[in-house]
């Protein structure tokens, strides 16, 4: 069984959907709080990490192989909390942000200034790990609008804003969508340039890693 820390709703269905697809037989547990993003936004991602690490001990302990964080701008955080408690925690943009750091210049593109940052220092801690931090540059769009229509329940419009955003995108060797909820944008956009969501990558490492290690020894919550 794997456990996954949402900070929206929507991802559930799409995380389901993957898991019937790519990994059938496969538990999957959701664990949604809304409540962790926009605390982290308004106050930092410290301010969660409690929370965080609570959620962790809890998939722990209802014998989680492992958690997989979709929400980016927790990802840090969530991969800190799983190493003081011993539990394997992934990040899902990792493997789609080692993906990235084998391109030269990447663009990374979101719906939300806060993902930005912990994004783009993902990726280039994966170009360290790979030797390549001095062959990687990356700049940034943020997609003006979209996040309000995400939050007013226009998922369509908010995944047009993004596809928009980035057929406009020149001189890229690879395109990042930042977050989970705008992976949907890469099946509608025009360019050549090869767009990475995460997802699909984030899932099948996090099912993989599972499956490699014992149960996780409970823990008390």
């Amino acid at each position: 069984m794997i456990a996954l820390l949402h900070t929206s709703p929507v991802h559930v269905p799409v995380f389901d959907a993957l898991r019937d697809r790519d990994h059938p037989g496969t538990e999957l547990r959701h664990v949604v709080d809304e409540a962790l993003l926009e605390r982290a936004l308004a106050e930092g991602p410290g301010a969660v990490a409690d929370r965080v690490a609570e959620i962790v001990a809890g998939a722990a302990a209802d014998g989680a192989r492992g958690v997989l964080c979709t929400c980016s701008t927790l990802g840090a955080t969530a991969e800190a909390a799983g190493a003081a408690l011993g539990v394997p925690v992934l990040r899902v943009d990792r493997p789609m942000a080692a993906e990235a750091a084998r391109a030269g210049r990447v663009v990374v593109v979101a719906t939300l200034r806060g993902t930005l940052e912990p994004t783009v220092a993902l990726i280039r801690e994966e170009a360290r790990r790979a030797g390549r931090e001095d062959a990687v540059a990356i700049r940034t769009v943020l997609v003006d609008g979209a996040w309000e229509l995400f939050l007013a329940g226009d998922r369509e419009g908010c995944l047009a804003l993004v596809a928009a955003a980035v057929d406009a995108v020149g001189d890229a060797d690879a395109i990042v969508l930042a977050q989970a909820s705008t992976a949907g944008a890469a099946d509608r956009v025009a360019t050549a340039v090869p767009v990475l969501s995460s997802p699909r990558t984030g899932l099948r490492a996090a099912v993989t890693a599972g499956a490699s290690v014992p149960p996780v020894p409970p823990l008390s919550r």
